[in-house]
């Protein structure tokens, strides 16, 4: 399970990924990526990580000529970001809930409690918008009826 919070000072232990073609442990044994090792893992572009790091919310590593290598850390705060993009969080939203958290224990809190009440709202939020989609499939069905009987009427005098 992905911890929500983002041990700045510490690697998260993370259990490991098992690789999808020869069934190797890749993540357990890891402590550094290449750009094009990471974005594959993550099953996203290396302009994505290049994006996330624009924007602070990921700090690689720079090599000689400028390549990055991703510690566990950025490894761990990308899925948390990628998370947070499927839930329908802004960027400004997941760097205050990646931000908070800073080693101590009421870090940890304040980073929950956030996390917490922005789920429930995400969480209303779908909610509505299942019951909106209920109602117009509902509609649709009314609808498509009321045309299905008008054609065969149509047909009938033809």
């Amino acid at each position: 399970m992905l911890d929500v919070y983002v041990n700045v000072n510490q690697a998260n232990p993370m259990p490991p990924t098992v690789g999808k073609a020869q069934g190797e442990v890749l993540s357990a044994v890891r402590d550094v990526w290449t750009i094009g090792d990471l974005a594959a893992e993550l099953e996203v572009t290396p302009r994505t990580l290049r994006f996330y790091e624009s924007e602070g919310l990921i700090d690689p590593i720079r090599g000689p000529g400028g390549s990055r290598s991703y510690t566990r850390r950025d490894r761990t705060r990308m899925q948390l970001i990628l998370r947070g993009k499927r839930f329908g969080m802004s960027l400004p939203e997941i760097a205050e809930i990646l931000s908070m958290y800073d080693g101590a224990e009421s870090s940890k809190i304040r980073q929950l409690e956030r996390v917490v009440t922005r789920v429930g709202e995400i969480s209303d939020e779908l909610t509505a918008r299942q019951r909106d989609i209920a109602s117009t499939l509902d509609e649709l069905a009314v609808v498509s009826e009321q045309c299905q009987a008008k054609l065969k009427q149509l047909r009938a005098k033809a």
